[in-house]
């Protein structure tokens, strides 16, 4: 069975995306960003970017009866390099202990200009 859930912005209908898909007990979470009725949030602070995803990240797993303890992997994507100690410390508050896979990649640019930091997640329910 597949459970997809959106994200509600203007744009999945002509991209053809979900917010998260659910195929058994797999979930996939699309590059979420830090953005609030299509306005981006936290400007200038990639830690406080992070948090704010991972919390868009954390709320969608639990609307598919899971959470971030079934985070097996995150894709960390960062506008400018030298943001990686603060987006690591801000992932690290949330998985220090869950220690899920991970990667961090910097990135030419963003589709809006204010991000900092995207985040895409895959967990698996056991």
């Amino acid at each position: 069975m597949r459970t997809k859930i959106s994200s509600s912005a203007i744009w999945e209908d002509t991209i053809g995306y979900s917010r998260a898909v659910k195929v058994g007990n797999i979930i996939e979470v699309a590059g979420t960003a830090a953005v609030r009725s299509g306005d981006v949030v936290h400007t200038g602070d990639a830690y406080n970017q992070t948090k704010y995803i991972i919390k868009i990240i954390e709320h969608v797993l639990k609307q598919l009866d899971s959470g971030l303890q079934d985070v097996v992997r995150t894709r960390i994507y960062l506008k400018h390099v030298n943001d990686w100690e603060e987006v690591g410390r801000a992932h690290g508050e949330f998985f220090g202990k869950i220690k899920p896979a991970s990667s961090m990649i910097a990135v030419s640019s963003m589709i809006n200009p204010e991000m900092l930091v995207e985040i895409e997640a895959t967990a698996i329910i056991s």
